[in-house]
């Protein structure tokens, strides 16, 4: 019996000798994950960049205000044209670094998107991404949970959406419905979705530090604008397929979701998955920062082609 207590003090003493590592470990992996993350400070050569995106940034512990962030902001590009040619060129940075980030197979981007109701997720997908190799790029769009997923924890059907190394995967809606859409709703009481705040900045930070670049943004617009993009969908023949009277009833919860939205991003915008709060009322100016972001942060990560096989300098292709 002294024997079988010896053994157990002995696991427990190198457990406790073993804690500190882990966590100097893990605490290392995520400031390395933290600094990619402001993008800004290690591939920008003049500040602030234009567009200026860290502005939007939603630093952790410092909680703002949705009221305060202006959807109408556009800095000095005033129209759709002043942002073609940076827009152009953004876009082929983002292919260029794809291309590397494929090639290494050895880490991926995750990129959340959210929005009110017509706030322009499916767009800035088209107009930021339509140009990626679809080898590289998968979108996931999640609807209601079927039967089977809502008998699993929330996390796990988005855990399986999670990108392989060397893509790039879009979220179109996200785990982040799961704090929104059951609150406002209220479909699970508030012990439910309150501690999944905690539980999905564990689930990012597990991401994070499986090589998994997790990058969120909340695409911003005015209830004004809301109401001017429904209408567009009501008497344009072409758009009225997008439009559900589904849309009117969500929209009479504007104000509640803009807190449930608000507290979201509070709560999980961390040093190592940080929310931008994006002005979405002009989509150029939307598709602008969210391709400058991106871009950003790829060339921060800094994917490399892997090593060529030695001896090809040599080698001659036989007819």
């Amino acid at each position: 019996m002294g024997k079988k207590n010896h053994h157990k003090k002995s696991a427990t003493a190198v457990t406790d000798a073993e804690a500190p590592k882990t966590e100097e470990a893990a605490a290392t992996a995520t400031a390395a994950a933290a600094e990619v993350m402001a993008p800004e400070t290690l591939v920008v050569d003049q500040l602030p960049p234009k567009p200026n995106y860290p502005q939007y940034r939603v630093l952790p512990q410092q909680p703002i205000s949705l009221a305060k962030f202006d959807p109408e902001q556009s800095e000095e590009y005033s129209r759709k044209e002043d942002v073609e040619k940076e827009l152009d060129k953004q876009r082929k940075r983002l292919q260029g670094l794809q291309e590397r980030l494929y090639a290494e197979n050895q880490r991926s981007l995750l990129v959340v998107l959210q929005a009110m109701d017509t706030g322009g997720k499916d767009g800035t997908i088209k107009h930021v991404f339509g140009g990626l190799n679809p080898q590289g790029c998968q979108v996931w769009s999640f609807k209601t949970p079927s039967q089977e997923e809502l008998s699993h924890d929330f996390l796990w059907r988005y855990h399986q959406r999670a990108p392989q190394r060397g893509m790039i995967s879009i979220f179109n809606r996200s785990h982040y419905e799961d704090v929104l859409i059951v609150r406002v709703k209220e479909l699970v009481p508030e012990s439910v979705w309150r501690e999944r705040y905690h539980v999905i900045n564990e689930f990012e930070h597990m991401l994070t530090l499986n090589h998994i670049t997790v990058v969120k943004f909340f695409l911003h617009i005015s209830k004004d604008e809301q109401k001017r993009r429904l209408e567009s969908r009501l008497e344009s023949p072409d758009k009225r397929w997008k439009f559900s009277s589904s849309d009117l009833r969500e929209r009479q919860f504007w104000d509640d979701y803009q807190r449930a939205f608000e507290d979201a991003i509070n709560n999980c915008s961390t040093s190592y998955a940080p929310w931008y709060v994006v002005p979405a009322n002009h989509k150029w100016y939307r598709n602008l920062v969210v391709a400058r972001t991106l871009a950003d942060t790829l060339e921060a990560m800094n994917p490399q082609y892997p090593a060529i096989e030695e001896g090809l300098d040599q080698v001659k292709v036989p007819d």
